[in-house]
């Protein structure tokens, strides 16, 4: 007879993917172990593996829900009735403040997808493409030949991600510009420059 699942199930599995991610984010995805997560998650190691059978597990989880809900949250968040580079500018902040309080699953996309196998890869590419696209859909409506003799729209678009996605490296709530205010930064660099790209 199968197991049913707890009234509270979804919640202690978030607080398990919360805390393994700051277990995988400070010791490395190697060294990290499943009893450490578990202490770390506060449940015993056998309700850990009850919700998750493996670190492979664990990490595939991990970046999918965080993938899954940027994926959500530009969604939610994009304006086609507006002006391209206004447009920009909302997709940039949300990504940006997606990216709030999330700094552990990051590291984990972003170093521990090497463990995972082609299918969760697959899954993973899926999502990631959706997202690249929107935003390589609107860099295209800014400067629409920039595919046109060459194809620099994919080079533009991930330059963008990359002042995105490595922004945890550096930034600090108390730091001297505000979220929001990189956002608007790094919206402009792009707009500025993706004109000037021939």
């Amino acid at each position: 007879m199968a197991r049913t699942r707890a009234v509270d199930f979804e919640e202690k599995q978030r607080g398990i993917l919360t805390s393994a991610a700051a277990v995988f984010a400070e010791m490395g995805m190697e060294k990290a172990s499943m009893a450490q997560i578990a202490a770390h998650s506060n449940v015993s190691k056998a309700l850990l593996y009850h919700y998750y059978p493996s670190k492979d597990a664990l990490i595939f989880d991990i970046v999918r829900t965080h993938l899954a809900e940027l994926d959500a949250a530009i969604e939610a968040a994009d304006r086609p009735d507006l002006a391209p580079g206004e447009r920009l500018r909302l997709l940039v902040r949300q990504v940006l403040e997606n990216y709030r309080d999330a700094d552990d699953q990051h590291k984990v996309q972003l170093n521990g997808t090497s463990a995972l196998s082609p299918e969760q890869m697959a899954e993973i590419r899926t999502i990631e493409r959706r997202i690249v696209k929107r935003f390589s859909s609107v860099l295209n409506d800014i400067n629409p030949i920039l595919n046109k003799d060459r194809p620099l729209l994919m080079p533009v678009t991930m330059s963008l991600f990359g002042m995105m996605n490595w922004v945890y490296m550096w930034f600090r709530p108390d730091g001297p510009i505000s979220r929001d205010e990189y956002a608007e930064i790094a919206t402009t660099l792009i707009l500025e420059g993706v004109k000037a790209v021939r």
